[in-house]
C-alpha cells in the first residue's frame, strides 16, 4: 500500500485522538501532525514527567482534558471539534492495576467506549472511528496457538474481561446504529508496545528504564511470559492503515484486526526483553522474584495477524530485536537530557514515515 495514500487521507482532516495525553496517545498525535492532519486530543490531565509533558505535545493542538467516563462533558465536547475520524486509545490500559481498581477499570474501558460511540453518532462529519482494545481479549488457554480475530473472546483480570466486553459493545453499536449512518468501524488489537517515552508503572521497559535511573536493581515478576513485542510505529501505523481503509469505504472487510509479529517465532519473553534492552543501553541489572504471591498474568499469548496483512496490507518495518534497539535509542536520549526526548521522538516518526515511502 503506497504511502502517500497515508499522507493524503489524513492531511486537513479533524482527526481526533482520545487517551491522547498517553503513550501511545501521544506517538500517534505527534505522527498525525507530521502527516498534515488537524489533530485534538481528548484524555487525561499527565504529569510534568510524562512523555505528553516533556514532548510538548500540547502546545501545537487542540487538548481537552476530559474523563470519558464524564458522558455529558465528553459529548459535548465531540459535538464542538466535529471530527471527520476519530482514534479511541482512552482506556485503563495496566492488568495489575485493574485488581486494584476493578470497578474503575470497568466503568472507564467499558463505559468510557459506549460514551464515545455515543457521541460520535452525533456527529455528521464523522467518517471513520478505529477503537483499540488489546490483545489480551482472548480467552486465554496458554496455548501455542496464535489467535485469531474469530477465537473465542474472555478475561481472567478485570482489565481483560473489560476490553472483551469492548469488543461486544463496539459490535452492537456498528450493527444498530452505525451501518445505517455510513460510518466505518473497526477494533484493532495489538500486543506488547514499546517506545521511548513510556512511563506507566509495572511495565517491564519503564520499570527497567526507572531501576536505571534510580540506580536499583529491577526485580522480574514473570521473567518467563511470552509475549509479541512490537516498537509503537508499527502498531500505530496498523491504526492509520485500518483507519484508511474505514474513509474511502466506510467499511473493512473485517469488524476487527490483529496487530502482532508476522512471525510467530519473534515473540519473546521478558526476561530476553530486559537482557537484550540492558545489553544496548549498556547499564542496569536484575534480579528474578522468589515465592512472590501476585496476582494472575497470563503466561503465553500469540496473535495471528495474517488478516490485517491480507485484508489492510500492514506488515512491520521492525522484528523484535530492531524494536528493542529503538527503544533503547530513544530512552538513552531520556536518560541523558530529557528534553531532548521530543526531537529523538520526531526524528524516529520522519524516519520512520520516510522508511514507509521507501519500500512502499
Amino acid at each position: 500500500m503506497a504511502n502517500k495514500q497515508i499522507n493524503d487521507t489524513y492531511k486537513n482532516k479533524r482527526v481526533l485522538v482520545t487517551g491522547h495525553t498517553g503513550f501511545k496517545g501521544t506517538w500517534l498525535c505527534r505522527l498525525l501532525k507530521q502527516l498534515g492532519a488537524e489533530v485534538y486530543g481528548i484524555g487525561l490531565e499527565e504529569g510534568a514527567d510524562r512523555i505528553f509533558r516533556i514532548s510538548s505535545t500540547g502546545d501545537d493542538m487542540a487538548s481537552n482534558i476530559i474523563d470519558i467516563r464524564d458522558k455529558e462533558k465528553l459529548i459535548s465536547s465531540i459535538q464542538k471539534i466535529q471530527p471527520q475520524v476519530v482514534f479511541h486509545l482512552a482506556a485503563q490500559p495496566l492488568v495489575l492495576e485493574s485488581y486494584i481498581t476493578p470497578v474503575e477499570t470497568f466503568d472507564t474501558n467499558v463505559m468510557g467506549t459506549v460514551h464515545v460511540l455515543e457521541a460520535c453518532r452525533t456527529i455528521p462529519s464523522l467518517e471513520a472511528i478505529v477503537l483499540i482494545t488489546t490483545d489480551k481479549v482472548y480467552y486465554n488457554n496458554e496455548w501455542n496457538y496464535p489467535y485469531r480475530e474469530s477465537d473465542r473472546l474472555g478475561g481472567y483480570d478485570p482489565y481483560s474481561a473489560s476490553k472483551a466486553m469492548c469488543e461486544l459493545a463496539i459490535d452492537s453499536y456498528k450493527n444498530s446504529f452505525y451501518k445505517e449512518k455510513n460510518i466505518g468501524i473497526a477494533s484493532v488489537r495489538a500486543g506488547n508496545v514499546i517506545g521511548g517515552g513510556d512511563f506507566a508503572e509495572n511495565r517491564i521497559i519503564p520499570d527497567i528504564v526507572r531501576s536505571i535511573r534510580d540506580k536499583k536493581i529491577l526485580t522480574l515478576r514473570n521473567p518467563n511470559s511470552v509475549r509479541p513485542w512490537q516498537h509503537v510505529l508499527d502498531v500505530l501505523w496498523a491504526y492509520l492503515l485500518v483507519g484508511q481503509a474505514l474513509i474511502p469505504n466506510r467499511s473493512t472487510p473485517s469488524p476487527s484486526y490483529n496487530v502482532a509479529p508476522l512471525d510467530n517465532s519473534d515473540s519473546h519473553t521478558v526476561q530476553y526483553i530486559v537482557d537484550r534492552f540492558i545489553n544496548i543501553i549498556g547499564e542496569g541489572s536484575y534480579e528474578i522474584a522468589n515465592n512472590i504471591i501476585q496476582n494472575h498474568e497470563m503466561g503465553k499469548l500469540r496473535l495471528d495477524p495474517s488478516l490485517i496483512l491480507a485484508e489492510i496490507g500492514w506488515t512491520p518495518l521492525f522484528n523484535t530485536n530492531e524494536a528493542i534497539d529503538q527503544t533503547a535509542k530513544e530512552y538513552g536520549q531520556y536518560l541523558t537530557n530529557p528534553s531532548g526526548l521530543k526531537i529523538q521522538i520526531d526524528t524516529a516518526i520522519e524516519k520512520y514515515i520516510q522508511q514507509r515511502i521507501k519500500f512502499s
